[in-house]
């Protein structure tokens, strides 16, 4: 006989699917075709493991990759905010905890439990771990835009203040990708990627 608990996680599993269906602002490089959350945990994932020898503290590198493929769930019924929206952003907080409650509330309480606590050690932001795992989220879409002629940068008219206080988690978890970021940052003001 199957048993509930496996039941609840196919349940889940399956729910995740409409991960690939939620469309994030960030163009795939040199495709005219945004990225979904889906393609986004997969790549900043990987970036984790190429990049965690680059952090400035020791870090468990599995930790920091099941933060990467679980931040982003809540967004199956939160939606994607995209990180440069004021007014989204007002009511994000609100929208992924009752998101996180649902999605995670699909599983066995001590399953839905060991996923919630990676979200909430990621929104948190003060582990080792936590730090990492959001300087590959921001890092990311950045690489992008970069490489995407500005991307949403120029769509939006980000600004270069914007842009380095959304990198900050990069600032306090690696010295060497930080100097990276910063002349990423400066060589895309002076090819007027990114506006002044």
């Amino acid at each position: 006989m199957i048993s509930k608990r496996l039941m609840k996680d196919i349940e889940f599993i399956v729910e995740l699917d409409k991960m690939k269906s939620i469309l994030r602002q960030t163009s795939l490089i040199n495709e005219d075709r945004r990225e979904d959350d889906a393609q986004h945990s997969w790549h900043i994932s990987i970036m984790a493991m190429v990049l965690g020898e680059y952090s400035n503290e020791k870090i468990d590198i599995c930790k920091v990759i099941k933060m990467l493929l679980t931040h982003d769930l809540v967004e199956i019924y939160a939606g994607d905010t995209f990180c440069y929206d004021k007014k989204g952003n007002e009511d994000k907080k609100e929208r992924e905890i009752k998101a996180a409650e649902k999605i995670f509330g699909i599983l066995e309480e001590d399953k839905g439990k060991q996923f919630r606590e990676l979200w909430d050690e990621f929104e948190e932001g003060e582990t080792a771990e936590a730090l990492f795992a959001a300087s590959m989220d921001r890092l990311q879409p950045m690489l992008n835009n970069y490489n995407n002629d500005g991307g949403t940068w120029r769509k939006f008219n980000v600004s270069k203040e914007d842009i380095y206080k959304r990198i900050e988690p990069v600032k306090k978890s690696s010295d060497q990708l930080w100097e990276f970021v910063e002349s990423m940052i400066e060589d895309g003001a002076r090819k007027g990627l990114i506006q002044h």
